[in-house]
């Protein structure tokens, strides 16, 4: 997400790291910064706002004479993007005692029935019993799309045939079959959408909002849409008076000029994040860890929250103990790598490391430089091992390393590659097993190094080796066999 504003922004503020910082090219500077931002479809009067802001906290005294105005000038357009998405407050201000009403609407195409459903699974892992209300009837197979969604998460449905009743009526006999259970005491309303907003839309949600009197009033908007997002957010808040905003399928958007704009303009704060399509891809949303990505300066806060959850504890328990004795294997790895592809693709996790963003953006850029696509080529040559040699790679000479390549379709160097690149490895991380926090972050840039960023080897020393087109690669290899035939004149002469 967010790739056109990190790199615009991070082109511009990058110069303010080299050479001496005047006015001149501060204002220059914050030009780009401003360009960034307008073709990220941030509002316009958003960003002139923002600029003045800017501008005016970075040409002051204090910047000027300080020892780095450079870090000093990030650090406030880092600050300023806070003030501008934030504060949010996340809670969603639910009853103690009986049934909490959560209205959620938006345009269709927003993603709203699929997030009516992650959000009562995450009110599930937070104790509470929710009931989801099939309220739009304008929609074809609406109902039937929140019958399954309901199912997949665990939760019951309130629906009714269509024909011959009104949404309000659906939502008054949904609360009412909930207080008659006692078991449900979180009702989540899934109303009407339309292809774009009109006044029949807002009729009927006011009408529900007026009946029901629910507790929070949610709008589900799609990050993709940009400014229309950020003006449909602006006439549903004018019509109802929101709660909060959920953008969803932030993950696809590269440009994130509506999550920039929303709060500025409808003064309603974006509460969660959509970021994938599977129902638990549902996030709390922190300015702050936003605007540290959209900057790329990583978001290791949010990284550690999500290993948390996702991680068997017990088992990295006993990995961490393995390491400390230096017994950790091959078969220990692969069971870290099957952890570690629960968090997601490895190059947002990258992103997701201070430090290491670019890294990624440059491996992207690169053909045949897709981590996750080398992860699951490792993963194929431990698994074509034998359990022996998991458990003791240096047992892996030249005839095993032939037989584990044709065994998985690898050629035998990378197996060799593999095994020493375990070492390193191995041995890096037995010493931050008893590291602090600080350490543990330096020791990860450093296996970057080592080539364990990009399992295919192809980094050296932390840098990216330039990209080599054929005509280069049969020229290596042309070299290479010129080498051999001189080393076998030699070897013959000698004798």
């Amino acid at each position: 997400m967010f790739e056109k504003i990190t790199q615009g922004l991070g082109d511009a503020l990058g110069k303010m790291q080299r050479g001496r910082i005047n006015e001149a090219n501060i204002r220059e500077a914050m030009q780009e910064v401003k360009s960034a931002l307008l073709e990220a479809d941030v509002s316009y009067d958003v960003v002139d706002e923002f600029m003045k802001t800017v501008l005016e906290q970075s040409l002051g005294e204090k910047v000027l004479k300080s020892l780095k105005p450079g870090e000093q000038i990030i650090g406030i357009v880092h600050q300023e993007l806070i003030n501008l998405m934030g504060p949010v407050d996340h809670s969603l201000h639910l009853r103690k005692s009986g049934v909490s009403i959560i209205m959620m609407c938006g345009l269709q195409g927003s993603g709203k029935t699929t997030t009516c459903g992650k959000l009562a699974k995450m009110l599930l892992a937070e104790g509470r019993k929710p009931m989801l209300v099939a309220a739009d009837l304008q929609r074809p197979a609406a109902i039937e799309q929140l019958k399954t969604v309901g199912a997949q998460v665990g939760v019951p449905v309130h629906a009714e045939d269509p024909k011959g009743t009104n949404p309000v009526q659906v939502c008054q006999n949904g609360v009412n079959a909930a207080k008659k259970t006692g078991s449900v005491d979180t009702i989540i309303l899934d109303t009407a959408g339309r292809l774009h907003v009109d006044d029949t839309l807002m009729k009927e949600l006011s009408q529900i909002d007026r009946k029901l009197g629910p507790d929070q009033v949610l709008l589900v908007t799609d990050a993709m849409t940009g400014q229309d997002a950020v003006r449909s957010a602006k006439a549903f808040n004018e019509a109802l008076e929101l709660d909060g905003v959920i953008l969803t399928k932030l993950d696809g958007d590269t440009r994130g000029g509506a999550a920039l704009s929303v709060k500025q303009v409808t003064g309603v704060p974006i509460k969660f994040i959509g970021v994938g399509e599977q129902l638990d891809k549902l996030e709390v949303f922190h300015p702050d860890r936003m605007a540290g990505r959209i900057l790329g300066m990583g978001d290791i806060v949010s990284l550690v929250e999500k290993a948390q959850a996702e991680f068997d504890s017990d088992e990295m328990e006993r990995q961490q103990e393995k390491m400390l004795k230096g017994k950790f294997t091959l078969e220990d790895f692969q069971k870290q790598m099957k952890q570690i592809k629960k968090l997601g693709s490895m190059g947002e996790i990258m992103k997701m490391i201070p430090g290491m963003g670019q890294m990624a953006e440059a491996m992207a850029g690169m053909d045949g430089m897709n981590p996750d696509k080398e992860i699951g080529k490792m993963e194929a040559m431990i698994s074509s091992m034998t359990q022996e040699e998991r458990r003791n790679p240096n047992l892996i000479d030249r005839s095993r390393r032939n037989r584990i390549a044709r065994g998985c379709g690898a050629e035998p160097s990378d197996i060799g590659n593999l095994v020493k690149q375990f070492n390193d490895m191995a041995g890096m991380m037995q010493k931050m097993a008893g590291m602090g926090v600080r350490d543990k972050m330096r020791a990860v840039q450093e296996l970057s190094k080592m080539g364990m960023a990009n399992p295919g080897g192809r980094l050296t020393d932390g840098k990216l080796r330039s990209k080599r087109g054929p005509a280069d690669e049969k020229k290596l290899q042309q070299q290479k066999k010129d080498k051999r035939k001189q080393a076998r004149k030699s070897r013959k002469k000698n004798r």
